[in-house]
């Protein structure tokens, strides 16, 4: 069965897809729409996503876009923890945490978060795996080799992400803790981005439910000749419905009332595939 329990939000199998809504506390980031200054105003975004339909929060504070400068895992904290702390005070709703680091994981999570959403797939940090299992918290693993977003083909894509999980197995944390994320974006190119979007079902041999995150990302720019990540809400739902009818289980975005939209029409398409419809 292809189901795990993300910080005590049910994904996959039958289930509905699950939102993670996306916010950023660094200035960085690719999508300045996303960036969110202070504790007040982290607290009234979060809770307006959950209102649209998002039952997670993921919390980054480190750009991972390509070109970026990574920031000290130092300066990431500074950042991360007191937001995470006001944001467990007052929202009844899973935090997930967007860091590679395990330093950066492990404040996280003792602060209040409940999952760690690690774009290296626990391969840059080596103790990131140890701070998962002592927690024993949920995680997203996305597909990397060496670096996030360098796996391309869907057969890299699975040996990646088999590695992540062998990792996980060595280390004591449970298979239905943890989903898997493809890897769209970071660079690879927008030709690589789409043949993944059009090949995601077939990663459901993995047996974990697929976290999807194509939100306003570049290759959406590239399709539409759009280059401000601003004027691409309407392609990410294009993109988004496409996800959904080819497998994923869950989807990170920044627009959550929009993409439950797109995604509730999707699931009633897919759905619809598996129906005979009576005469």
């Amino acid at each position: 069965m292809r189901r795990a329990d993300l910080a005590g939000v049910r994904v996959g199998d039958d289930g509905p897809v699950v939102i993670i809504g996306a916010l950023n506390i660094g200035p960085e980031s690719f999508y300045r729409g996303s960036v969110v200054r202070g504790e007040g105003e982290v607290i009234e975004r979060a809770g307006r996503m959950l209102e649209e339909g998002a039952s997670i929060i993921d919390i980054g504070a480190m750009s991972t876009a390509p070109g970026i400068k990574p920031i000290s895992a130092s300066l990431e904290r500074r950042r991360l923890i007191p937001v995470i702390k006001a944001l467990a005070k007052e929202l009844d709703a899973p935090i997930s945490v967007d860091t590679q680091r395990a330093i950066v994981a492990e404040a996280a999570l003792e602060a209040g978060a409940g999952m760690v959403n690690d774009v290296s797939g626990l391969k840059a940090d080596p103790r990131m795996a140890r701070v998962i299992a002592d927690f024993k918290c949920s995680a997203v693993l996305m597909a990397a080799r060496q670096r996030p977003g360098d796996a391309r083909t869907v057969d890299e894509i699975r040996r990646a992400l088999e590695d992540s999980l062998r990792i996980c197995e060595r280390h004591g944390i449970e298979a239905q803790k943890i989903a898997v994320d493809p890897g769209i974006g970071f660079g690879k190119g927008a030709e690589w981005d789409l043949y993944i979007l059009a090949n995601l079902n077939r990663l459901k041999a993995l047996g974990r439910p697929i976290c999807v995150a194509v939100s306003r990302k570049f290759f959406i720019g590239h399709v539409l000749n759009l280059p401000d990540p601003a004027d691409r809400l309407w392609g990410s739902l294009a993109a988004t419905a496409i996800a959904v009818l080819n497998g994923a289980d869950v989807v990170r975005t920044h627009d959550p009332k929009e993409t439950s939209h797109a995604i509730r029409v999707a699931e009633a398409v897919r759905s619809g595939k598996n129906q005979r419809l009576k005469r």
